[in-house]
């Protein structure tokens, strides 16, 4: 039957080639055209490869694992040093769902669109970990969610407009190239060309909200996936699920950094709310952070301290409205914390940086 399979869909014998590796961050497929995206748009490859510590013989094998930390930094890296602020945006813009290794072909191989989607979020955590996608029913829609909840990462906006771009091009690809959702929203603050996002998605686009989500409206999703494929589709979920049989799991400081980053919109984290959201008690929360050689208020101020560089660095981003961001309620606050952490204003920095 296998051979069948692979005589009928001659493009996906590399993806299941996996041998015994498992996946314990993001499965290669997702990194897809990389090199080649980052050379367009005038970055230079192995410059931002060796800063975010990207192996780019990895990227030739779907089913290898890429680390999650690197993989999102080589997103922000490859912004940074390439003509493109938005790179995560159209990167995302041309990944087909074919590129994307097992998890695209559970989609492609769905039996509608609805479907499609259910499957592609119920094997997502096999695909990429510390990861939330979710779908959320909304009445006459779902809204697709999709967070990384990975407490050593806090600079993400490139992969949430490339993976959000991801899961649009598999919605086009069977309801059409003018497809759009309803609405899309992003975690992070609003870019400098946030016009963009909008022809993109060819939708309204919200900032600062509380997930990555696309709503997509219920009716559009009736139409049967062209590719249709129920005994491949079994093969897909079989494959991806054995390359997930030893992953690490965070520990109780990243875990308890990925809360706290969550909170800072909501204001100032506590103790409290975070131990709670972790499944454990403040005192426990307090204890095992004290095992690992850091106390809650330290940890929060070195998250806010990492928040503020990356925010300072968006040059449309108003320090008042950075401030809130960070969780503080008034914008003094946020100086004299800044002050404390680099004996300059955040002004200062940002002139400072941006002379460099």
């Amino acid at each position: 039957m296998m051979q069948t399979l692979l005589n009928r869909h001659p493009d996906i014998s590399h993806v299941l080639h996996s041998g015994s590796v498992s996946n314990r961050g993001v499965l290669a497929a997702a990194a897809s055209g990389l090199s080649g995206f980052i050379s367009e748009r005038g970055g230079d490859v192995d410059r931002i490869f060796g800063i975010s510590g990207i192996d780019a013989e990895l990227l030739a094998q779907p089913t290898l694992s890429l680390g999650l930390i690197n993989y999102c930094r080589v997103m922000e890296e490859s912004a940074r040093y390439s003509d493109c602020d938005n790179f995560g945006l159209h990167y995302g813009r041309q990944f087909k769902p074919q590129s994307l290794g097992l998890i695209g072909y559970i989609g492609l191989c769905s039996a509608t669109l609805e479907q499609a989607l259910h499957n592609v979020v119920h094997a997502f955590p096999w695909h990429q970990r510390d990861t939330l996608t979710r779908l959320v029913d909304k009445g006459d829609s779902w809204r697709l969610d999709y967070q990384v909840r990975h407490g050593a990462i806090l600079c993400r906006r490139q992969d949430a407009e490339l993976t959000l771009g991801m899961f649009l091009n598999l919605i086009r690809h069977v309801a059409g190239k003018n497809w759009a959702p309803r609405e899309v929203h992003f975690e992070h603050p609003r870019p400098e060309q946030w016009h963009e996002h909008c022809k993109v998605f060819d939708a309204p686009v919200y900032f600062d909200q509380p997930f990555n989500s696309l709503v997509i409206m219920k009716r559009d999703l009736a139409r049967a996936m062209p590719d249709s494929d129920p005994l491949l589709l079994g093969v897909m979920q079989d494959a991806i699920r054995r390359l997930n049989t030893s992953a690490s799991q965070q520990s109780v400081v990243d875990r308890a950094r990925s809360q706290v980053n969550m909170a800072l919109l909501q204001g100032e984290p506590t103790l409290e709310d975070v131990a709670e959201n972790l499944g454990m008690s403040s005192w426990s929360l307090q204890r095992r952070l004290r095992e690992e050689g850091v106390s809650f208020t330290a940890l929060v101020d070195k998250v806010r301290c990492e928040m503020a560089t990356h925010y300072l660095q968006q040059r449309q981003l108003p320090i008042s409205e950075m401030a809130l961001l960070l969780g503080y309620s008034e914008v003094s606050a946020f100086s004299r914390a800044f002050r404390r952490w680099f004996g300059v204003s955040p002004r200062q920095w940002r002139q400072e940086e941006q002379a460099s």
